[in-house]
């Protein structure tokens, strides 16, 4: 599977490292999925991710999907309750994206390369968003109003790059970079704050002549100031 969450292979034949039956997938009855259902669902997720960048949330249909998947509406509602737990599966897969970041934030904060790690980190942000954009507004949406499935997809995508920022933040405090008055997981959390928010918002923002590489470095510089106490070089 991509990084997108969409099957590698089309080919409704069943090929040599095909997808393979999971026991952790199931259809609505409980049965495990195999190959060629597993293909099916995949053909139901990509449809939905489609149709949410064109339209809203709230005027998508099972019908719509399902003829987009070129499938029935009995077949979709094999794999899926309704459109907003296809949207939850699409919002838990996004989230397995999110390692990549970890791994960004774990590079070198030390003098001229910590700007550059910072805006890699913002980079990956933004990519993410722009990627998922539609199923990120939703999700963030969704848990907002209190639904603790969504709730849940954003503390699993969201928790362990705000654990990574907040050690970073402590080590900067240890070795006496930040004033110890700072909570590292507060400082976290803002910071996983403004990148969410604006990383949503680039297409409002540019309606005031904020381009994509005026927020990029300026994202980077903010989220390397807090976390290293040192604002940086310009490049």
């Amino acid at each position: 599977m991509s990084p997108t969450g969409r099957a590698t292979k089309s080919n409704p034949e069943s090929e040599p490292g095909d997808l393979q039956p999971s026991p952790g997938l199931k259809a609505q009855t409980g049965r495990v999925l195999g190959p060629r259902a597993l293909r099916t669902r995949q053909r139901l997720l990509d449809a939905c991710s489609d149709l949410l960048r064109e339209r809203s949330a709230l005027d998508l249909s099972v019908v719509e999907i399902a003829r987009r998947a070129g499938t029935s509406t009995a077949t979709f509602y094999q794999y899926f309750k309704d459109v907003e737990e296809a949207t939850l599966r699409l919002a838990q897969l996004a989230a397995e994206e999110m390692p990549a970041v970890l791994e960004l934030i774990d590079g070198s904060w030390d003098d001229e390369r910590g700007l550059a790690t910072a805006r890699s980190i913002v980079q990956a942000f933004m990519a993410h968003w722009e990627a998922h954009h539609a199923v990120l507004l939703i999700r963030n949406l969704a848990a907002d109003h209190g639904d603790s499935r969504f709730q849940e997809a954003r503390r699993a995508a969201l928790s362990p790059i705000l654990e990574a920022l907040a050690e970073r933040v402590a080590e900067s405090q240890r070795s006496g970079k930040l004033s110890p008055q700072i909570h590292p997981f507060a400082a976290a959390a803002a910071l996983g704050s403004v990148l969410e928010k604006l990383s949503a918002h680039t297409r409002e923002l540019s309606h005031r002549g904020i381009g994509h590489d005026e927020l990029l470095d300026t994202c980077a510089h903010i989220l390397h100031q807090v976390v290293t106490g040192s604002p940086g070089k310009t490049r």
